[in-house]
């Protein structure tokens, strides 16, 4: 390689760096850094105290509102349309099979974990009791939280009334419907 060749290239790397200096410099002029009065996503940070420990208070989330006085007025074509959601892992119909979850006929005041052919996560057998309309609005609000261990990954149903819409569709989801409270 000559000397000319050498300097050809030599320029055209400086000019090339010359260039991109250059729009560095003219995009701060066109848009100029500012800083946020406050930040679009903000973080609270718990501050340590000298022993170490966290001096912030933990909060205590609250449970799902309580849907018993919901029930009478629900909707159940809403809770029924609702329960689309669902028909990926759970059926609704009599003696229909399992799939994913349990068969949920019958589900008001069934026995938890009781369905004869299906396996059941540990938690969920270890939790016992009966699928009550508290218990089944607990459940529906937050499932791995309700019973922490539980298979089922739903992230749940935030709203009260559509928690109480579902659970009085599934209500009725029985020969012989359980009483409202």
């Amino acid at each position: 390689m000559d000397n000319l060749n050498f300097n050809k290239i030599a320029a055209g790397v400086l000019c090339g760096g010359l260039l991109l200096m250059a729009g560095i410099k003219a995009g701060e002029i066109f848009l100029p850094h500012q800083e946020l009065e406050e930040n679009a996503y903000p973080f609270e940070v718990a501050e340590a105290s000298d022993d170490g420990h966290n001096s912030a208070q933990v909060v205590e989330e609250a449970g799902p509102e309580p849907i018993l006085a919901m029930l009478a007025s629900a909707d159940i074509a809403a809770g029924q349309a609702l329960s689309k959601k669902c028909t990926a892992c759970h059926v609704f119909d009599k003696g229909g099979p399992n799939k994913v979850g349990p068969n949920l006929y019958n589900v008001v005041n069934r026995d938890v974990a009781s369905v004869a052919d299906f396996k059941y996560s540990g938690a969920l057998t270890d939790h016992g009791g009966a699928w009550s309309y508290e218990e089944l609005n607990g459940f529906l609000y937050k499932p791995k939280a309700w019973v922490s261990g539980t298979k089922m990954n739903y992230a749940g149903l935030s709203k009260a009334e559509d928690r109480a819409n579902i659970i009085a569709w599934l209500r009725t989801l029985s020969d012989n419907p359980t009483p409202l409270p």
